[in-house]
Parts: C-alpha cells; sequence; structure tokens
C-alpha cells in the first residue's frame, strides 16, 4: 500500500534563509540530480526573491498587538511527499523514475489542499523532482484570522499535528493514498545520515553464500517481509479503531454536556434562596415577613400565615404568593435578581410541573370521525368503481366493515385504526374536486388504513403489504386477487405514507413484508428499517393506474374472446 507523508519544521527567523538555501539547492545535497529543476508553483519565480522577505511581509499586513518574541517561529516548512511505490507502483526502487499521470494527480490534489486548508498564507511552495522521490516544499506563515502571528493555533501539541496530518490524508485518499499509522513510533532518518551509513557499509566484505544459503536468506527475507505486512495491517486497523473510539469519547462528552445542561434547566431555583431574596427571614425552621410563616419542604411550600394553609409548588408561585403578583411579573422579578439564566430555570421548571399536573388530570380530546352521509354513498360508490377501477364486491366489502363510507362533502372517508382495531383517525378523497388529506385531529404515529384478505382469517398475519395511500392499497389487494385470487395466507394491506408512522417493531414479527412504493426513495427508507422486506415493482405511475390498465386489458380480451365464440 502506498502512504500519503505529511511532515513540518519550524522555523525562527535565524532558521529561514536556511530552509531557503537548502531548498533552493544553493548548498550541496546529497543523490541530487543538479540537472534538474525546482518547479515553483506557489509564489513569485524571481530568483533574486528572498523567502525571509516574503515571511516578513506577510507578518507586516498586520499590526501585532504584541511584540513578537526572538525565539517565535516566523514560518513552517511542509514537506509533502507519497510513498515510492505510489510514484512507480511497477518499480518502487528504481530511484528518479515516476509515471507522469501519478505525479500530475498528486501535484493538483497536493495544490488545492494548499490553496483550500492554507491560502495566501503560503508564500512559496516548490515541486522537487532532484531526488529518489518527488516531493514539495511549501512555506506557511502561521497568522490567524486576525493577522496575528500564532504558531501555537495552528501545530500546538501532538493532536493539532495529528489534525495537520488528518487534513493532508483526507484530500490524498481521493487519489488512493492510505494515511500513514497514528502513534507510530516509525522515526524519520535525515538524508545526510543515511548516505553516512552507505558509505561507511561500501568497503565491507561479504562472505561467500552457497545457492542453499541464498535460498534460506531469501525466504528468510520474504517471511520478514509477510509478518511486516501483517503487523502493519494489525496496526492500521487499531489506529482505525482508536480514532473510531476517540470520536465516540468526544461525542459522549458532549452528550454529557448536553444532559448537564438540560437537568440545570430542568430544575427549579432553591426555594429557600428565593425566600431569601424576597425579604424573607429565617425563624427556626421557617421564613416569616409581614403575615407569612412559610414553611419550606424542598420544591412545596406552605403559608401558615393568618390561620392559612396555602402554597405551592415552584419559585414561581413563591414569589407570586408573598408579592401578590401575577405570573409575568413575579418571572421578571425573578429576572432581576437571579438573572436571565435564573428566570429561564423557574419558568421551565415551572411550566414542566404544570404540564405534568394537566396530563394527570385532563382527559385528551378523542378523535372524532367525520358524520357519514348515507346520501352520498352512491356517488362515493360509483367514483371508487368507475374512476378508480375498483371492483364494487370489494368496495361493498370495506363499506361493510365500516372501513369505507361518505361523508357530507362526498368525500370518500377511509377510517384508519390501531393495532387493536381502535379508531383514531381518517383520511379523506374528494370526489367532486382534487382534495385529499388526513381529518384533523388524526393519529398519524398510531393508526393505519388496513384490512386483511386471506382463506384463513383467524390466524396472524404471515404477510403484510405496504403502500403510500389507502387507494394504493386496494389496488395492490385487488391486482393480486384478480391474478392469484384469494390469499391462502392472512395478508394485512395497509397504507403508510411515511417511515416516522411505520409500525417498525410490529412488522419486524411478520414473516414477509412486501414495499408497494413506487417513490424509490420511501421504498429504500423503508429497506432499511425492514432489511427483510422485499419490493413490488409497480409497472405504471403508481398502483391505481396499474389496475385501471390491468381492468381494461382483461375486458379486451373478455370482449374478444365473447367476439369469436359468437363466430363460432
Amino acid at each position: 500500500m502506498s502512504y500519503a507523508i505529511a511532515r513540518l519544521k519550524k522555523l525562527k527567523r535565524g532558521n529561514i534563509s536556511g530552509s531557503a538555501s537548502h531548498t533552493a539547492r544553493e548548498r550541496e545535497t546529497p543523490n541530487a540530480d543538479p540537472t534538474q529543476k525546482n518547479i515553483r508553483f506557489i509564489g513569485s519565480l524571481d530568483p533574486e526573491e528572498r523567502l525571509e522577505d516574503l515571511v516578513l511581509a506577510k507578518i507586516a499586513e498586520n499590526e501585532q498587538r504584541r511584540k513578537i518574541r526572538t525565539d517565535a517561529v516566523y514560518c513552517v516548512e511542509l514537506l509533502l511527499s507519497a510513498s515510492p511505490s505510489y510514484f512507480r507502483p511497477d518499480c518502487p526502487t528504481n530511484a528518479g523514475y515516476y509515471e507522469q499521470q501519478k505525479l500530475d494527480d498528486w501535484v493538483e490534489a497536493t495544490h488545492q489542499w494548499l490553496a483550500d486548508e492554507y491560502g495566501s498564507r503560503i508564500v512559496r511552495a516548490e515541486l522537487h523532482l532532484d531526488e529518489a522521490t518527488p516531493h514539495i516544499h511549501a512555506y506557511f506563515v502561521p497568522v490567524d484570522d486576525q493577522g496575528q502571528l500564532r504558531c501555537n493555533h495552528f501545530f500546538d501539541g501532538r493532536q493539532k499535528i495529528h489534525e495537520f496530518q488528518d487534513s493532508y490524508y483526507q484530500t490524498m485518499r481521493l487519489i488512493e493514498l492510505e494515511r500513514g499509522i497514528k502513534g507510530s513510533r516509525a522515526k524519520h532518518q535525515d538524508i545526510k545520515d543515511f548516505y553516512r551509513i552507505v558509505e561507511e557499509g561500501r568497503d565491507l566484505e561479504v562472505d561467500e553464500l552457497s545457492a542453499a544459503q541464498l535460498k534460506a536468506k531469501a525466504a528468510d527475507r520474504d517471511r520478514a517481509n509477510q509478518r511486516k505486512q501483517e503487523m502493519e495491517a494489525t496496526a492500521k486497523a487499531l489506529s482505525v479503531e482508536n480514532d473510531q473510539l476517540r470520536r465516540r469519547i468526544e461525542q459522549l462528552e458532549q452528550d454529557n454536556q448536553s444532559i448537564k445542561k438540560l437537568t440545570e434547566w430542568s430544575t427549579d431555583l432553591a426555594l429557600d434562596d428565593v425566600a431569601w431574596e424576597l425579604g424573607l427571614w429565617r425563624k427556626g425552621n421557617e421564613w416569616v415577613g409581614g403575615n407569612h410563616i412559610i414553611n419550606i419542604d424542598a420544591s412545596q411550600f406552605t403559608d401558615f400565615g393568618n390561620g392559612s394553609s396555602l402554597g405551592g409548588n415552584s419559585a414561581i408561585d413563591l414569589v407570586k404568593h408573598v408579592n401578590q403578583c401575577n405570573q409575568t411579573t413575579a418571572i421578571a422579578w425573578i429576572g432581576e435578581r437571579f438573572g436571565e439564566v435564573g428566570a429561564k430555570r423557574a419558568a421551565s421548571a415551572h411550566a414542566q410541573k404544570v404540564a405534568d399536573l394537566i396530563i394527570q388530570t385532563q382527559p385528551a380530546p378523542q378523535f372524532m370521525l367525520p358524520v357519514e352521509d348515507k346520501a352520498n354513498w352512491s356517488g362515493v360508490e360509483h367514483y371508487l368503481t368507475q374512476k378508480r377501477g375498483i371492483p364494487s364486491d370489494c368496495i361493498q366489502m370495506l363499506h361493510n366493515q365500516g372501513l369505507v363510507y361518505a361523508d357530507s362533502k362526498a368525500n370518500v372517508v377511509f377510517v384508519m385504526r390501531d393495532l387493536e382495531g381502535n379508531t383514531k383517525g381518517a383520511f379523506l378523497e374528494g370526489t367532486t374536486n382534487k382534495f385529499s388529506g388526513y381529518e384533523l385531529g388524526t393519529v398519524r404515529r398510531d393508526s393505519w388504513f388496513y384490512f386483511t384478505l386471506g382463506k384463513k382469517l383467524s390466524d396472524k398475519a404471515s404477510t403484510a403489504v405496504l403502500s403510500f395511500s389507502p387507494i394504493d392499497a386496494i389496488s395492490v389487494a385487488m391486482l393480486e386477487y384478480q391474478v392469484k385470487g384469494i390469499p391462502e395466507n392472512r395478508t394485512v394491506y395497509m397504507a403508510v405514507d411515511d417511515t416516522s408512522s411505520l409500525p417498525v417493531e410490529r412488522l419486524r414479527n411478520v414473516a414477509h413484508v412486501q414495499v408497494a412504493f413506487s417513490q424509490s426513495t420511501v421504498a429504500r427508507a423503508v429497506k432499511e428499517l425492514l432489511p427483510h422486506s422485499t419490493q413490488l415493482k409497480c409497472e405504471s405511475r403508481d398502483w391505481n393506474t396499474q389496475l385501471i390498465n390491468f381492468s381494461h386489458q382483461l375486458q379486451q380480451r373478455y370482449s374478444q374472446q365473447k367476439h369469436e365464440e359468437l363466430e363460432l
């Protein structure tokens, strides 16, 4: 595998000229081909332009609010490259050779990364092709968004160095380069140390080896390479796992902070603190003042003054009681004494207690079906059979079961029930206009239009067919009925127009779930929630259109058959 390589070196002012001399090859560099010239792709091509002047000019663009220290980092040299196996995959040991397309892709990606990540703060960047492997030297002036020289803002500590390398890898992975292993103990060896070792070993004598010995050594080398690759793969996997754990820890820390804030916001102000701010004073276990003798027990208070026993269960209740004011004034008073956060805490806690009381004591309004108008049924039935192509015996069955009827506006009313059969909503479709929608008050998360077919209706449903609308649900059922007849096993046909209302837990226990959505996005969403489901393909724009077309085809076949019989 080939790796992206990204290193950096912090340069103080006195080091800038030396670094520039090295990259410009003004100094002798071992193993560098003097015939190959650097290719500068960021910065002026003027050979007389000094790197130090560029750096100082960039810093001077904004007035520095603090005096720059003598040991400050003025510039950061970025060394960017890739494994030799990337540039020359067929011959990685052939130093100096590279495939032009590979080089072009890498340079383009690196140039784009430098521009996106650092912009004009890169004052110079050069491509070097004079050594064994292509590499880029780029010079970054570490000024922040306010123009202040702050290297620590970018490269302070191991975490920020990792972020720098991660950023480069995110671009390099697009050209199929891998990231190095985080936390690796591998050390970069300076080029001059490498060549020193080569020179020291040049005159060493090599013992003569037999063919068997050479073969054994080659086998040892192969085993070592295989072991190295296995260790490298293991380390890579551990690095990925560590990254996932780190992100998980960060997410848990964020969640913990959110929970703390939520807990604070749901906790009322201490009533003792509120009583003190109200000007009451403690006398034994009670707070007294004026005509008040108030006993506080956690979030509850009771006033025994004047022989009464009035009380409450919140900071707002206590302020309203003592100051004899309304709720708006009480919240304003708390805001003045405890600040905005305190007022919001008190209001939130008070609202939760009021909501709890209402939920516990007040019955929720129940859904009411639209009133049936039997006089409009014939028109609705005609619409369903003639315009929607649904067989009349199916419509009559659903009508007899109380699942379909007509309202006073000649709408088709499709009754929606929960899985226990309790009515909780209705879907309406106009027969004289294009209106369609839910009756107000429908419990959409817990009710659906559905019906069952099957020869063994006493059994649990073994098949569920999901469609987008009541009309589609009926159409799918009738298409299957006309082709296959009544299902052998109990089958439920259900209209579900949104995955948020899908009864996932119940459907997971149904052996066969068929998804009959013409919208592919909804079908994919259902597939993610119910992996065992299968999709029914609609051959028309919707299932009702397919039913109408199929009915026409049957009618044509029947007419043709009758005609042929008459001719005989």
